[in-house]
Formats: C-alpha cells, structure tokens, sequence
C-alpha cells in the first residue's frame, strides 16, 4: 500500500499521487483554488464534538484513536476505495495540523491498513 501523510502546506510532489484532504474545515490561509487535492473527504473527518474534545492534546492521543476508529466505522466503502486506490499507486491524506504524529490523518491511514 503506497498511502503517504502530508500536511497541506507542504510542497506538492509527483509522487504524493491522489491527494485527498480528510480535515473536517478548510485548512487556514489556503484558498480553495490554490490546494492542489483530487478530492476532499470532510465527511470522514473527526465529529466536531470529537475534535473539540481531543483539541490536539497528546495526553488524549490513544483515547482518542479509539473513539475516531469508531467513527470511521461508519465510512468504511469509502476507506475501503483509498485502500483499492492506494493499491501500487501514490495516495496521499492530506491534512492541516501541526502535530504530525497526532491527527485524523494518521489514524485513517493505520485503520486503512489494518483494513481486511
């Protein structure tokens, strides 16, 4: 499986392939026009009421993880088609936050992995 994290500032690549932007709100300061992304999932994204609660804390991180793979139980044909698309191609989750090692980003792409 070639799925890759990146944040949305990052610089482009030829090798990011498919560029999905899974962040529940529009990434500040980038215009819509300007974010190169294939697609936007923002309906797989954290609930509200999950990313307020979590609000990046890392003391929060596994309890977290938890409740979102939860939540993501309920958009599985979708994670199933970035897992088919991720197969020996380039896909890559695009998200907006600071934390690289804590964000939906990463839990979609572990739950993709772990997907049968």
């Amino acid at each position: 499986m070639m799925l890759k994290l990146k944040r949305v500032y990052d610089d482009v690549s030829r090798q990011d392939g498919k560029r999905i932007l899974v962040d529940g709100i529009w990434p500040r300061g980038i215009k819509k026009e300007d974010l190169e992304h294939d697609e936007w999932l923002k309906d797989i994204a954290p609930s509200k009421e999950l990313r307020k609660w979590f609000d990046h804390d890392p003391e929060k991180w596994e309890e977290f993880k938890e409740k979102y793979k939860k939540e993501l139980d309920d958009h599985k044909e979708v994670l199933m088609q970035i897992k088919k698309d991720s197969d020996g191609r380039n896909v890559t989750l695009l998200y907006a936050a600071k934390d690289e090692e804590h964000n939906q980003a990463v839990v979609i792409k572990e739950y993709i992995g772990d997907m049968k």
